[in-house]
């Protein structure tokens, strides 16, 4: 979700972060073309849909059903080819990736290599602003298109992307990195068809509005932004892999999870996927079957924006706002048992994880406080996060800690919106602590680290805190490099250790996907990036 769910900022209350308006209702259109779907609950995407710049959960939920990734991934985390047909390297720099034949675009054209090119140099240019750009810095000839602030890119595109034929393209890295074929599964690298640029080879705002994909389902109709309209689409019936066994799919949006849930329970919608914590004690007892409680690879954290204030620059302030924190009260009291306390950057569902790695995040208050006002820490804090779906009770909670463990005044700004706090990080007007989360792109450890905390990903990715440290970015840079996934762990865990020295952002707890479906449907299934399986769900008879 970002923050980049490029990754993905959790937006609901467990996923890469981000909330919205009022219940959407959607427009006489959208309810009248969705008759008879399958309905799912969303918030209100952060931006409109371009592939390379949809970094929160609820535009990629959105995207994932309208186009379809080149690898996916099993319930062990293992890679899946799924429109690539192979992906082969002999050295983990130079890849060669084939697609499957017979796919088309939703217009009816065929899906190529060069297809697969053109979104990649486009998102991976600077000129063109989007923010999942950092994810191509990997590929020989990115610095190329991001020469830096006033420069103008020297090449319209990566040397390293090569279209070899109709359904072929190579791909060769500045170095190696074996898990470049993991990312794969990620937003960022969507194709786009030829229809989605204009004549200045910019992608044309009508595309973002009613994206023209190569997945399950396609569009029904331009999607106005802050309109609180309905995202209605239809089955794709040209699509070659496995279909969905429904013909409608309808994104309903909404402000509140409360009020989600109680749609949920009068057959209004059909899928939530994350419920509020009012609900949590009873769903169980409510749905049966019908209630999902499985583990998440989401983190939620309270952040620093260090980039636009000196206000938290010496780390003990940092590290007794971190010690101030009652984890196990917060998870067991306000989620009801369905959080677990974060002890590490690295979630427990990804290899690299360590019990107890962060020291700070044991609750001391004691500790806390001495060494708050050891620090000059100041007197009053302001804490800022989006209100809806369940985030209030436990923002209240953490500031409720901080009042009364370091005695002193704590500020929460709420936000109607979380993309509008998103979008003061990104112009570093704001400066406050913030609410922030993470859903995984794909099953790396070292996804959880260069999204969000590489100096790169400042102005190109996810580091909302402004995270800068070259002993960090050249730990990450040498896992990258390194021969085999149990080397480049070993390098993941050093610079992970630099995180949890530095704590650019406190983690506060794991995600639990807490998650139901109405009576009208079954097989519903989530899956590790906390996007709906399509394929699996049914109409109930």
């Amino acid at each position: 979700m970002r923050v980049t769910k490029g990754a993905k900022i959790i937006a609901g209350t467990a996923v890469l972060a981000l909330g919205l308006v009022a219940c959407g209702s959607a427009t006489s259109t959208g309810e009248t073309s969705a008759a008879g779907a399958v309905r799912m609950k969303i918030g209100e995407p952060q931006k409109l849909f371009y592939p390379g710049e949809t970094v929160e959960s609820e535009g990629v939920e959105v995207l994932a059903a309208i186009f379809a990734p080149l690898v996916k991934y099993d319930e062990d985390k293992k890679l899946v080819e799924y429109i690539a047909d192979s992906i082969k390297t002999s050295d983990n720099r130079v890849w060669t990736i084939k697609i499957k034949s017979g796919f088309t675009w939703h217009n009816g054209d065929p899906l190529t290599a060069q297809n697969y090119v053109d979104a990649w140099n486009y998102s991976a240019n600077q000129e063109n602003a989007q923010s999942a750009n950092y994810f191509f810095a990997r590929i020989q000839g990115y610095e190329d298109l991001n020469p830096g602030e006033g420069k103008t890119p020297t090449a319209k595109g990566m040397s390293g992307l090569k279209v070899i034929d109709e359904e072929t393209f190579q791909v060769t890295l500045t170095q190696p990195f074996s898990q470049f074929s993991t990312m794969l599964g990620y937003t960022a690298f969507y194709p786009l068809p030829e229809v989605a640029f204009g004549d200045d080879g910019k992608i044309t705002e009508e595309y973002a509005k009613k994206p023209i994909g190569q997945g399950l389902f396609k569009i029904d109709a331009p999607y106005n932004k802050g309109s609180d309209q309905a995202i209605s689409l239809t089955r794709y019936e040209g699509f070659k892999g496995e279909q969905p066994k429904f013909d409608k799919l309808q994104f309903k949006i909404y402000n509140s999870a409360e009020t989600a849930w109680n749609d949920l329970q009068g057959g209004n919608i059909d899928i939530q996927e994350q419920l509020p914590p009012s609900a949590i004690s009873t769903a169980k007892a409510e749905l049966g079957d019908r209630y999902i409680d499985q583990e998440d690879a989401g983190i939620g954290y309270i952040g620093f924006p260090l980039i636009s204030t000196d206000q938290y620059k010496d780390v003990r302030i940092r590290r007794a706002i971190s010690m101030a924190i009652d984890r196990k009260t917060i998870t067991e009291t306000v989620f009801s048992g369905t959080r677990a306390p974060a002890d590490d950057f690295i979630n427990p569902l990804l290899e690299g994880y360590r019990p107890g790695a962060c020291t700070a995040c044991v609750y001391d208050p004691a500790a806390a406080k001495e060494l708050y006002v050891e620090a000059g820490g100041p007197r009053t804090l302001e804490l800022g996060s989006n209100m809806d779906n369940g985030h209030k009770e436990w923002i209240e909670a953490v500031a409720n800690n901080l009042r009364s463990n370091l005695g002193i005044e704590v500020k929460v700004s709420p936000y109607e919106k979380f993309q509008q706090i998103l979008d003061e990080l990104d112009a570093k007007t704001y400066t406050g602590m913030f609410r922030s989360g993470w859903i995984i792109d794909y099953p790396s450890a070292e996804n959880y680290l260069t999204p969000i905390f590489s100096t790169g990903a400042i102005k190109t990715g996810s580091n909302y805190a402004g995270y800068s440290n070259p002993d960090f970015d050249r730990l990450v840079a040498k896992g990258d490099s390194a021969s085999s996934a149990e080397q480049s762990l070993k390098f993941y865990k050093k610079a992970d250790d630099l995180l949890l020295r530095d704590l650019p952002m406190i983690p506060v707890f794991y995600y639990r996907m807490n998650a139901a479906f109405s009576e009208h449907v079954k097989g519903v299934k989530i899956n590790l990036l906390n996007q709906v399986e399509w394929v699996s769900v049914e109409k109930a008879v």
